[in-house]
């Protein structure tokens, strides 16, 4: 095999091998780490395989279950809630499993996956997902096929256990988030409000790196309540929304006056209304997608504001409530 053959064939399933570790890991940055072992050691192969592309997806599954096995310990310590980090798009599409890899995608999926071992992880992603054979998934994750039909049924036992019953079609969920979006930028706490439902969650992963919420906030009151308080402060520093889609669902990246990323929203739509919004800000999770902004200083800058547009007592600077 000639190198430029070696290349071409890694190439071509490159989108495939970084779509499985993605689903795997829950990183992006990890994910091609992966996909770069994986051209390493295919780089080593002296001999050609009978399927390229059932060895290269054996190769990454197996590099994957080993990086997830070692971040699980670091995701144990990790300092508030853990999210995947944010996905803008998928680069493998197959027409013959669109739904399954949509489906597979979004954030709540990615959370239900974490809850799997690290076996029953990959196996789910390999049958479910990407529809592979258990003769090829056995020799990807070095167990039997007996042994790897099991784990297929614990795992996918797991996934419908935890997945929501209802879901609004694509079309209702963008126009939906647009209506979302509208009206935070706009301050609209009863619209906001409305468009919330009973025991909607914000939940925000700043890892310890940036200022967020210091617990769950639960209910469309105190959510659209939260919301709102932050649409003076971003006006204020010139922090920008671009909804977009996220991980297959919609959301949206908020950037600060350069164009640099501060926040990734996502949001689960149920039913008709806002479920779950996350708010990844963990500025470790957004380089990815592009410079990042500094959520500190532009934490200050807005405060700073705050406080000369609503000066206390005897022209004092008021600091408001503090959470």
């Amino acid at each position: 095999m000639t190198d430029a053959t070696r290349t071409a064939e890694f190439e071509e399933l490159r989108p495939l091998l970084f779509s499985i570790a993605y689903r795997i890991l829950g990183s992006v940055t990890e994910a091609e780490d992966a996909v770069q072992d994986a051209w390493l050691r295919w780089e080593a192969t002296a001999t050609r395989p009978d399927s390229t592309k059932a060895f290269l997806s054996a190769v990454v599954t197996r590099i994957s279950i080993d990086v997830l096995r070692s971040a699980r310990v670091r995701r144990e310590e990790y300092v508030g809630p853990w999210f995947p980090e944010p996905l803008l798009e998928d680069p493998y599409q197959d027409p013959e499993r669109s739904a399954e890899l949509a489906d597979s995608l979004s954030m709540a999926a990615l959370l239900l996956l974490e809850r799997l071992s690290p076996l029953e992880r990959a196996v789910f992603v390999l049958r479910e997902v990407f529809g592979f054979g258990f003769p090829d998934i056995a020799s990807a994750v070095d167990r039997s096929e007996a042994a790897c039909r099991q784990l297929a049924v614990r795992a996918r036992r797991h996934m419908d256990a935890g997945r929501p019953r209802f879901e609004a079609d694509r079309e209702e969920r963008e126009e939906l988030a647009g209506r979302f979006f509208d009206a935070f930028r706009e301050g609209d706490v009863d619209g906001l409000r409305e468009l919330l439902s009973a025991d909607v969650q914000m939940v925000g992963d700043g890892g310890g790196k940036a200022p967020q919420w210091a617990r769950a906030i639960v209910g469309p009151d105190k959510v659209s309540r939260i919301l709102i308080s932050l649409t003076e402060p971003f006006e204020s520093v010139g922090v920008t929304v671009e909804p977009l889609r996220i991980n297959g669902q919609p959301g949206a990246l908020f950037r600060d006056r350069d164009g640099r990323i501060l926040n990734a929203f996502t949001l689960d739509i149920l039913d008709g209304r806002v479920q779950t919004i996350r708010s990844v800000i963990n500025p470790d999770k957004l380089g990815h997608m592009g410079p990042v902004a500094d959520a500190w200083a532009l934490t200050r800058e807005a405060n700073r504001a705050r406080r000369q547009q609503h000066p206390g007592p005897r022209g004092e600077p008021d600091d408001g409530p503090q959470d």
